[in-house]
């Protein structure tokens, strides 16, 4: 147990038996719930702020003196009462708290009263309305989950927006800082997610132990090379060794594969996703032909590599003439839709590495928590919303499927290294 659990405890327990001993103190609150006048939590809500504002109270008299008892000549005197506002872990309550000024025209001024301060840090405040946002809920709607704030302190929608705009920013940004120098990482997936007319692509890593981590996002289409490339640049500065080779998990965007090779060489395998390729090809037949040609694709993926491309290269055959645009999608990247049976790596490993449903899956949360936004203004507010999406779905993470047997991928990528060269932009390394 920590020293604060062990503080809050006592504390707690002090605060109980005084009150149970001195019991008049609550009498006028019984007085009120028996009487049904007030519901329970309109009777905590009123003992809350009271017990904020003796609080108050007792740290100004510690600056200023008692009231109406201060030394005659003190330099700080009482000045009535004001309005005020502190935050609380989820809500912002409106208090009436006491007033202090220095004596006399000269030294003028008001005077801080030391709880009142901290009590206004919003730094809590921010972080909750982040974690609200993020299970889904509109800003026209908080008054949902932040019960009677409106009536308790008039917060309006644009200064939830003003939180959330504060704290999702400091995602960003400690997203866009994190350091990958300590952290061995075999395997990259990077895919793109819509967000209204804005694009995004987002890397994620997953280590020798099978855990996943975000890497990195860009604002931008993943079918951009400028984009593309930014974003793999980065992981680069940050940390990401371009001459480790590892194996890339891509969406099929030509543009991140010329990425991949402009930025961690050439000699990396690539593997395209096969739930693209399948929604590609069957985009182009009929209804009655989808089912059939969607299983015969997900048996030729079982299979070895050189029969599975040969199987699928039948497929294409026969749709050619009816269906050129079919078959043309269904040849188009073949080789790299088998990258992982090359590698003869293990069953439960290749479930996950087939496709970019790991990244797919961040993207589900994504959209489940930015679901309720209607209006993307800019690309920086789609930035924003991404990562905080990101990182509150990274909480989530599980490993990998088939991690048991990384080591084998790790094996098979040393192979590689020790066989081939890695040119990394025009260099051999």
């Amino acid at each position: 147990m920590s020293n604060y659990q062990i503080i809050e405890e006592k504390n707690s327990r002090a605060l109980r038996e005084f009150l149970s001993q001195e019991g008049q103190i609550l009498l006028p609150f019984l007085d009120l719930l028996e009487r049904t006048e007030m519901a329970l939590d309109e009777v905590v809500e009123m003992a809350g702020r009271a017990t904020i504002e003796a609080i108050l109270t007792l740290s100004a008299q510690q600056v200023a003196g008692a009231k109406h008892q201060g030394k005659k000549g003190s330099e700080i005197r009482w000045h009535g009462r004001q309005g005020g506002v502190v935050g609380l872990s989820e809500r912002e309550v409106r208090v009436s708290r006491p007033r202090l000024r220095h004596k006399g025209k000269r030294k003028g001024g008001e005077v801080e009263i030391p709880a009142y301060e901290a009590m206004r840090n919003s730094e809590r405040l921010s972080q909750r309305m982040w974690e609200i946002l993020m299970l889904g809920l509109s800003t026209r709607k908080y008054k949902d989950v932040l019960p009677e704030m409106a009536e308790t302190v008039g917060v309006s929608k644009s200064e939830v927006s003003r939180h959330f705009v504060e704290a999702s920013g400091e995602v960003l940004e400690k997203l866009m800082e994190r350091r990958f120098d300590e952290v061995d990482i075999p395997i990259v997936y990077l895919d793109g997610v819509v967000f209204g007319e804005y694009h995004a692509v987002a890397a994620i890593g997953v280590d020798s132990e099978g855990c996943k981590h975000v890497l990195g996002l860009r604002e931008g289409a993943s079918e951009n090379k400028v984009v593309a490339k930014a974003l793999l640049e980065d992981l680069v500065e940050r940390g990401v060794d371009p001459g480790r080779r590892r194996l890339f998990v891509i969406d099929g965007s030509k543009a991140l594969r010329q990425a991949i090779d402009a930025v961690f060489g050439s000699g990396n395998p690539v593997q395209r996703c096969r739930k693209h390729k399948e929604r590609n090809v069957v985009g182009y037949l009929p209804k009655e032909l989808k089912e059939q040609v969607l299983s015969t694709m997900r048996a030729a993926w079982q299979l070895p590599a050189e029969k599975g491309k040969a199987r699928l290269e039948k497929l294409a055959q026969w749709l050619e003439d009816e269906y050129p645009s079919g078959a043309a999608s269904l040849r188009e990247g073949l080789e790299e839709m088998f990258t992982i049976n090359e590698l003869k790596l293990p069953t439960s490993l290749r479930r996950c590495l087939g496709s970019t449903n790991v990244i797919e899956s961040c993207f589900s949360g994504t959209r489940s928590r930015t679901r309720r936004v209607t209006r993307w203004r800019d690309g920086s507010m789609v930035l924003r919303w991404a990562a905080s999406a990101l990182v509150a779905t990274e909480k989530n993470f599980r490993r990998i499927m088939g991690y048991p047997s990384m080591p084998i991928l790790n094996a098979k990528l040393a192979e590689m290294s020790e066989s081939d060269d890695l040119v990394v932009q025009g260099k051999v390394s």
